[in-house]
């Protein structure tokens, strides 16, 4: 029974594109190790960019200085 935990900043993604994502990780845990897609369970996570750091620094610092 594997658990996919994917950890994204909070930038609009759309649901299409989670679904998606969520989709393709169940079918390369499938493909590759051979796991039911039935009992695979892919969360995602969205985290505010002032939640998120990255060399000392939030994400939203980083980008206003992009």
């Amino acid at each position: 029974m594997p658990y996919v935990n994917v950890r994204i900043t909070k930038d609009g993604v759309t649901a299409g594109k989670k679904a998606e994502v969520i989709e393709k990780i169940t079918k390369v845990l499938q493909d590759v190790l051979g796991k039911n897609p039935q009992t695979t369970f892919v969360v995602i996570d969205e985290v505010d960019t002032d939640n998120w750091g990255i060399g000392g620094e939030t994400v939203s610092e980083r980008r206003k200085k992009a």
